[in-house]
């Protein structure tokens, strides 16, 4: 199990990533944002070597006056390529909901354009401090909050305002179209993007907690659902400041963290984005690419003891567990500690839990802050408590990426690998190795497969012998998916077998995503290769990546067990070095 790194945290390169990285084409000025302050910046470029060892730019400006055929070919192959890769995100992102805290550049005018709806939440800290300084006050912080005194809301009204104007001002020319109009319509350019703001956050008074008078400080109480998705519908991009207003009229200054943490959970957010300024790495300084919920909810809870914002998260996800059980059992139904029902106990239609007093219990997101977080102690451990508190909550997937990579937010969400760190609820959900216990499940699943023809016949004892190498998906006690890696290591090469999906269950993409941690499985053990006998499901694997190959392509070992009557077809995949982080449960190690 990957674990975050004490040392002090350095920006991770390019080459650090599994693929290339290749910006959308684009040359002119686009609006970034950065460390909640907005400039105009050129694009930077990627730089990549022809066939003849000799660099030239990629989609950027030319170092020389002219290109020749060669560089003009290779740009053309990695435009095509890049599309091909990005075409399936492309679709999935479409449409959906994206809360992103903004710490860093960013790219934001381009992806609206897109189809995603965006909510931004800017933080504020650094700008208050900054402003704090020049006026000669002391910023006060006790815990994840600030102490907002009058000096520090004067402070915190001028960084909100200044911020919020230069991102309406940096968006509203839209994305550059260099010089292209709008297909249909010569007579206009290209309208602006439309940004909308208000008073979405609710707030009540943090108040004098064990003697401690937290001034203007404010909690989240509600987050405004129907206006920010009546905002988002009409292709707005909603941006959602820290500033909350107090049923009395007073303007709260509240935590970055727990606001966008709230509106993520209130809204149903598929995706919550975190532009931090430095990467997440592990004990041996590598990126940590991937981890899964429940990966991540370990690691946080190993520095519990060495972490304040770990140990509120701890605190936080025990006591909702345990109101979710006690709810559940109220209900007469199965216990259950699920996200879906942690997400529940929490907001109902984007209104904080009622306690029946007409007051909110609890806090409504995840608050971080404090010397810990601004200080870089334990490698943004505070972030990634948040990503696991709205992974409880119910919001599939959070990214925390490096801002000091250029494009990052377009290099993360279309390409298949990414380039920061991914905490998923959705992914692996249910993905484990195969006990004895699971026998009958497995069998059950298999069998209408073999009767087809599909699969091969194994008995009871062929699968006990097999059984270390079978991976399934649980669902509610029942095994709904199955499949099976064979590594052969000396020729760094695994065989896939006996992928089957339960009935009622096709159709949500567990074939992929059992496909997908194989592949990673497999990688992580060293193998470079897979490899695949088929007679009916040639084309399920070919749209993933197989090609055809011949019988001497496959492991001699494995050679000498083929049933050749059988006149199934070869198919192989190449691997890519795998650094996800994600953890070997047990199997063949």
């Amino acid at each position: 199990m990957a674990a975050l790194s004490l040392s002090s945290c350095t920006p991770i390169h390019n080459y650090q990533c599994r693929r290339k990285s290749i910006l959308l084409p684009c040359s002119a000025v686009r609006p970034r944002i950065n460390f909640g302050w907005i400039e105009s910046v050129k694009f930077s470029y990627s730089e990549v070597k022809n066939g003849c060892g000799r660099k030239i730019n990629v989609f950027g400006e030319t170092e020389a006056s002219e290109i020749d055929d060669d560089g003009n070919a290779v740009k053309d192959e990695l435009f095509v390529q890049f599309f091909r890769e990005a075409w399936p995100y492309f679709r999935a992102h479409r449409g959906s909901t994206f809360v992103v805290v903004i710490s860093a550049e960013i790219d934001i005018s381009l992806l609206h354009g897109l189809g995603i709806k965006f909510v931004l939440v800017p933080g504020t800290h650094i700008q208050i401090d900054r402003l704090l300084a020049e006026r000669g006050s002391e910023p006060k912080y006790v815990g994840s909050f600030r102490i907002t005194d009058s000096d520090s809301l004067s402070a915190a009204l001028d960084a909100a305002g200044r911020i919020r104007i230069m991102i309406e001002a940096k968006l509203s020319p839209g994305p550059s179209l260099s010089g292209i109009y709008r297909h249909g319509d010569n007579d206009r350019w290209y309208d602006g993007v439309s940004v909308a703001s208000g008073n979405f956050l609710a707030a009540k008074r943090k108040g004098v907690v064990e003697g401690i008078d937290y001034g203007a400080t404010g909690e989240v109480k509600k987050i405004d659902v129907s206006r920010i998705r009546e905002r988002l519908d009409q292709d707005c991009i909603v941006l959602l400041s820290n500033l909350g207003y107090s049923s009395s009229g007073s303007v709260l200054n509240c935590n970055t963290y727990e606001v966008a943490t709230a509106c993520a959970l209130a809204l149903g957010a598929e995706k919550l984005i975190c532009i931090i300024d430095g990467p997440i790495l592990d004990e041996y300084g590598r990126l940590i690419r991937f981890l899964t919920l429940q990966d991540a909810d370990i690691l946080i809870r190993k520095r519990a003891k060495q972490s304040e914002t770990a140990a509120n998260y701890v605190k936080a996800v025990d006591q909702e567990d345990i109101a979710c059980a006690v709810y559940n059992d109220a209900s007469d139904t199965l216990p259950s500690l699920n996200r879906k029902a942690f997400g529940q106990a929490k907001f109902q239609n984007g209104v904080g839990f009622d306690n029946g007093d007409g007051l909110w219990s609890g806090e409504q997101g995840f608050a971080v802050g404090s010397q810990e977080r601004q200080s870089g102690l334990n490698c943004y451990l505070s972030e990634l408590a948040a990503a696991a508190f709205v992974c409880r909550g119910g919001v599939q997937r959070v990214h925390l990426l490096d801002g000091t990579i250029g494009g990052v937010l377009l290099k993360e969400l279309f390409q298949r690998d990414g380039v920061g760190t991914m905490v998923a609820s959705d992914l692996y959900e249910g993905m484990r190795m195969a006990t004895v216990a699971d026998l009958d499940g497995i069998k059950q699943l298999l069998l209408p497969l073999e009767e087809a023809g599909t699969l091969i016949k194994r008995n009871e004892e062929e699968l006990l012998k097999a059984l270390e190498s079978i991976i399934v998906v649980e669902r509610e006690g029942q095994i709904i998916a199955c499949g099976a890696l064979y590594p052969f290591f000396d020729e760094k090469r695994g065989e896939v077998a006996a992928i089957a999906v339960s009935p009622e269950c096709r159709g949500q993409g567990l074939g992929d995503k059992l496909l997908d941690y194989i592949e990673k499985k497999a990688s992580s053990l060293g193998l470079q290769m897979l490899f695949l006998l088929t007679t009916r499901t040639a084309d399920w694997f070919v749209r993933r990546g197989f090609c055809e190959c011949s019988i001497e392509c496959i492991p001699e070992e494995r050679r000498r067990r083929i049933n050749v009557s059988r006149k199934s077809k070869y198919y192989i995949k190449k691997l890519v070095p795998d650094r996800s982080g994600i953890r070997l449960n047990g199997a063949f190690t």
